[in-house]
């Protein structure tokens, strides 16, 4: 076996609107996204730059826009939001490692991160996928809003390849915060053919997933995208403004974690 080891120095960026509250302002919501692919790699057909178009520039996009939203309310939410862009998720969740190891605001006041990996870029679906089904009460609310655009959650239809554990917001769950997590397309497609998503998905892992194809496409369809980020944006207000904390349900892992921290901060 030969290795080559590479010294690589990184940065996570972070934003920080204040909440309105003079009180709950010291109180956080993180929405997170991973800025980083490969960079320059192996050449796959004489292309050497992996851009990360999907995964996750996608994420970053949403991850803007969902910026900008917040910093266009008339009242800005009660609550402080966190806009934490990572590094080093492509070499094993570094950047999140990092922040949950040494956060810049206290985790124990932090309510929730709303994660973002790969969208959606194939149009609208009547379902969306998380990859936390069942772990906490952000479930509910997430359900609860989806059904307002018609909508449903549905669970991760590959869960045996364990991304849940493979995302951002698995380093703030380590940590006790509960957190919800979005990666690759949603399900029952509008207007698309029976096994359109199993193609879609296959199709993105087999050509272009940590390759240099994956580019910005011609037929991408964004409407997908625009509808999970308005319905992740009224999650995350509600939540911002919300008198009640998210939390991990009884059969989670990481329930006394949570339960420890909050024990402390009180």
């Amino acid at each position: 076996v030969r290795n080559r080891v590479r010294r690589v120095q990184s940065r996570n960026v972070v934003a920080r609107l204040d909440g309105a509250d003079a009180t709950l302002k010291q109180e956080y919501v993180v929405l997170s996204a991973h800025w980083d692919a490969y960079g320059i790699g192996r050449p796959i057909n004489g292309d050497s730059i992996y851009n990360g178009a999907l995964d996750d520039a996608t994420g970053v996009a949403w991850l803007l826009a969902q910026a900008r939203a917040f910093r266009a309310l008339s009242v800005p939410p009660k609550r402080t939001i966190i806009f934490l862009a990572v590094t080093a998720e492509e070499q094993g969740l570094l950047g999140s490692r990092w922040y949950g190891q040494h956060p810049l605001y206290p985790l124990n006041q932090t309510l929730a991160d709303i994660n973002m990996d790969a969208m959606n870029a194939f149009g609208r679906t009547k379902s969306i996928v998380s990859l936390g089904v069942g772990q906490t009460s952000l479930e509910t609310l997430l359900a609860r809003e989806a059904a307002k655009d018609g909508r449903t959650v549905k669970a991760d239809p590959e869960s045996e390849k364990g991304y849940f554990y493979r995302a951002d917001h698995f380093e703030f769950a380590r940590q006790g915060v509960p957190a919800l997590s979005f990666l690759f397309p949603g399900t029952d497609y509008l207007d698309k053919p029976a096994g359109y998503e199993a193609k879609v998905r296959g199709d993105y892992i087999a050509r272009d997933y940590h390759k240099p194809t994956d580019e910005v496409k011609a037929d991408w369809d964004l409407t997908g995208i625009v509808e999970d980020t308005r319905l992740l944006f009224r999650v995350a207000l509600t939540v911002a403004d919300g008198s009640v904390w998210p939390t991990w349900t009884a059969r989670s892992e990481f329930r006394a974690r949570r339960d420890a921290a909050l024990k402390a901060r009180h």
